[in-house]
């Protein structure tokens, strides 16, 4: 990728045999994941999969995520995850399932030293109620959901571009584009001013896409339907 669109890429995913193949590939800077990923890929043990990712991420940062619904009951999850690691970050719902502010949770843990990762932000309002909340000299990262807003026929941009020159973010607070729905997001995220961007573990090959000649990119297309169409025996 051209250093023109320089950003951090986070590969998303829970598949554990992938985290040392994407290490090395030297353009990764860490890696994300939530219980939905993990239920995907099959864990059953939350604590013995993390350990184990976090094993195989070299000290490359991680984020971890809580999945308790109140707020003393997330506190309790987020210490026992950041024990595990000095490269963990807790990653905490900006809200419960109830609608209710997680605020008072992130004011605790972050007032304590401990790296969040604030997620499934989609809103201005929301990043305008976090920003303040974050300790100084203590990194986070807020997590605002660029692809489910775009999902809901809204351009994700403005609201990447407002968190980032946000007054009250603070320099170790990064602004993360989530839920990446196509390789060209790296683009408008790099553009944007996005410190990170999540990218889904099998939509990083195309990472090797970005430079080449469209016009190669063409042949290789038509080579590829006439090649699958020729195996297959297709005849008129």
């Amino acid at each position: 990728m051209s250093n023109q669109h320089a950003i951090k890429i986070f590969a998303d995913g829970a598949v554990l045999e992938d985290v040392p193949r994407l290490r090395s590939l030297g353009t990764i800077s860490g890696f994300t994941t939530n219980p939905t990923l993990m239920a995907k890929a099959g864990v059953t043990d939350y604590e013995v999969f993390s350990k184990r990712f976090l094993d195989a991420a070299h000290g490359l940062p991680v984020s971890l995520e809580v999945f308790a619904d109140d707020v003393p009951s997330m506190v309790r999850q987020a210490r026992k995850l950041a024990s595990w690691g000095d490269n963990v970050y807790v990653k905490i719902p900006v809200t419960n399932t109830a609608r209710l502010s997680t605020r008072d949770a992130i004011v605790e843990l972050a007032k304590d030293g401990i790296r969040l990762n604030v997620t499934a932000v989609l809103t201005r309002q929301q990043v305008d109620e976090l920003v303040p909340l974050f300790a100084r000299g203590v990194p986070a990262i807020v997590s605002v959901f660029a692809g489910r807003i775009a999902d809901a026929g809204v351009d994700p941009v403005p609201t990447i571009r407002e968190a980032v020159a946000h007054p009250q973010r603070l320099p170790d607070v990064e602004i993360l584009w989530a839920s990446c729905r196509e390789i060209f997001n790296v683009v408008r995220a790099a553009e944007a001013g996005c410190h990170i961007i999540t990218v889904p573990n099998d939509m990083l090959k195309k990472l090797d896409m970005f430079g080449r000649d469209l016009g190669d990119i063409s042949l290789d297309t038509v080579k590829m339907f006439f090649d699958d169409a020729r195996s297959s025996g297709f005849e008129l």
